[in-house]
């Protein structure tokens, strides 16, 4: 080898040595900067925005690019995927949460229905859901004895969160821990843990097993949402509590301090859900902690792992009520509050129809209390809302309104909330949305057929809310006349001729064929969406008390006729 061409080759070897140790200096800087910069970009992004940010915009959903929903494992239909770390709480976009509730503890919707709603959801402005599962949960092992015989699956609540992953939108499960916890202590199982043991509604929360139970309901839901960042733990109503002998044992030594023995089981709750992997806030009702003084709230150090959410649903509730609520919570040291308003199931415990005015007055009152809030409590930062739809007031009440009936409540909610109001611009919106010509806010009725996922049972549910009862009653008259229509008096006066009464027959028969086909119609729509039981209760309490007796009088009319016993001629 010629001396020459070896220098030349040295020369080559220490440039190319250079090139790699500049590669390799400049992506360590790359990779130092690159949290803070992407850091100041969403900084950036979030300066920008609206208070309420802009719907349908994936840069203001409630987190950005990180999926909300756990994929099972390779025993789960969802299929296994890589793990997505959970981003923190102060790195997620500053734009308050506004949550569809998803009340699952009556007439809870088949999964291919959740698939076709979530997206309006998305569109009206939501950007994440609240589900209050109860006994539609799968649990499995000891829990089993939970689920309801139509509860979804596990492959279920996987594509659940899947769906709402797509549609940018934040699952916040809810989990009652206290109150309300009647799918639990219905059991004969967990009798024994009732607070008053006549009541199926609260816990005992000085039996040891009481905590044992909430811890393993939690874990179970829990793990199906590790990418969930909040986690409601209900916690509102914890009916007859005190009232227990183990409670009033309690209050002897204790001064009798309620609001204390409350704070205890809370607080046991509230850490038992900080300390799970990854993390997790709690969020509960605010209505007990009203009542609990300041001192005894700062004692428990809840406000260090958990958020209020004030709830209240009427229209004309008092906001300067609301802002003492809030100062108070600010006091106690809470960092982050949540509010709560309605679009259906508070106005009557078997509502059918909801009022859309009532509805839309509780949101502008929100909007007074959430635009008050830099000068009335500049310490605590509002989080976010939860539009509640409430399907039972409690687990053996009766259903109210249903979730495709509450749709144009929900619709004219959210985009009140995402426009500071409801202008004529607002409702043309959703109108547009939910495809209906006008909308009456007083009535509480469209017009139009509507476009929406189940808008075909929203007006049938319209027609039979509005006008079975009073379509039988003007048919049958008063019960006296149709019992005694077969009397001399009508023989005489009313059906002296046949024809009279083959008309008088002729007429119920038509209304009664009419509303079995509507009937029909809607029974065949609704089991597209629910499950048998949800269908076979709504048509109990909304359509047999008046069409049983309109069946009962076609029976007796067919049978009368068909054994020749028309009034004689007097």
């Amino acid at each position: 080898m010629e001396p020459g061409m070896a220098l030349h080759r040295s020369q080559k070897l220490n440039i190319l040595r250079l090139v790699v140790l500049l590669t390799v200096v400049l992506a360590g800087i790359k990779f130092f900067f690159r949290d803070s910069f992407t850091l100041d970009q969403h900084k950036e992004s979030s300066g920008k925005s609206s208070f309420w940010g802009d719907p349908g915009d994936p840069q203001q959903s409630a987190r950005i690019g990180d999926p909300s929903f756990e994929f099972l494992d390779s025993k789960g239909a969802a299929g296994a995927r890589p793990e997505t770390r959970k981003q923190p709480l102060q790195a997620l976009s500053s734009t308050p949460t506004r949550l569809v509730h998803l009340d699952l503890k009556g007439a809870a919707p088949k999964v291919a229905y959740l698939e076709q709603i979530f997206p309006l959801f998305s569109k009206l402005g939501a950007n994440g859901v609240l589900i209050e599962y109860e006994d539609m949960f799968p649990f499995t092992g000891e829990l089993e004895i939970l689920r309801s015989p139509y509860a979804y699956s596990e492959e279920d609540i996987g594509k659940v969160l899947e769906l709402a992953e797509r549609n940018k939108l934040e699952v916040i499960p809810l989990v009652q821990t206290f109150g309300h916890v009647e799918f639990i202590l219905k059991h004969d199982k967990y009798r024994h843990l009732r607070e008053v043991e006549r009541f199926p509604n609260s816990f005992n929360p000085h039996v040891p097993e009481t905590l044992a139970v909430v811890k393993a309901v939690l874990t179970q839901v829990l793990n199906k949402h590790r990418r969930s960042h909040w986690v409601h733990i209900g916690a509102d109503e914890v009916f007859h509590l005190g009232e227990g002998m183990d409670s009033k044992n309690w209050m002897s030594r204790n001064a009798g301090d309620l609001g204390k023995m409350y704070l205890s089981h809370i607080r046991e709750v509230v850490s038992f859900v900080a300390g799970q992997p990854g993390g997790f806030q709690a969020l509960l009702w605010d209505d007990m902690l009203r009542k609990v003084s300041e001192a005894a709230i700062q004692d428990s150090g809840i406000a260090k792992q958990a958020s209020p959410m004030l709830w209240f649903y009427a229209p004309d509730f008092d906001t300067q009520q609301i802002g003492k609520y809030i100062a108070k919570y600010a006091e106690c040291g809470f960092k982050t509050i949540w509010f709560a308003s309605s679009f259906k199931g508070t106005t009557g415990p078997a509502q059918a129809w909801p009022p859309l005015n009532g509805h839309l007055q509780n949101h502008l009152r929100w909007l007074k209390v959430i635009q008050s809030m830099a000068t009335t409590a500049p310490s605590v930062r509002f989080q976010g809302i939860a539009i509640t739809g409430w399907q039972r007031y409690d687990h053996y009440s009766a259903l109210c309104e249903l979730l495709p009936v509450g749709i144009p409540s929900l619709a004219v909610c959210l985009q009140t909330l995402v426009n500071g109001g409801f202008t004529d611009a607002t409702k043309k919106k959703v109108l547009g949305i939910l495809g209906f010509q006008n909308m009456n806010l007083e009535t509480g009725t469209c017009e139009g057929n509507g476009a929406f996922p189940g808008s075909d049972i929203y007006r049938m549910v319209e027609q039979v809310s509005g006008q079975l009862r009073d379509s039988v009653v003007k048919v049958l008259e008063e019960e006296s006349t149709i019992k005694g229509w077969f009397s001399p008096y009508h023989r005489k006066h009313q059906f002296g001729n046949p024809r009279n009464l083959e008309s008088f027959g002729s007429k119920v028969l038509k209304v009664h064929e009419d509303w079995e086909n509507l009937i029909q119609t809607l029974r065949s729509h609704m089991e597209a969406i629910y499950f048998p039981d949800t269908v076979e209760e709504w048509m109990e309490e909304n359509v047999n008390p008046h069409m049983d007796r309109l069946r009962e009088f076609v029976r007796d009319f067919k049978e009368t006729i068909r054994l020749n016993a028309r009034p004689k001629t007097l």
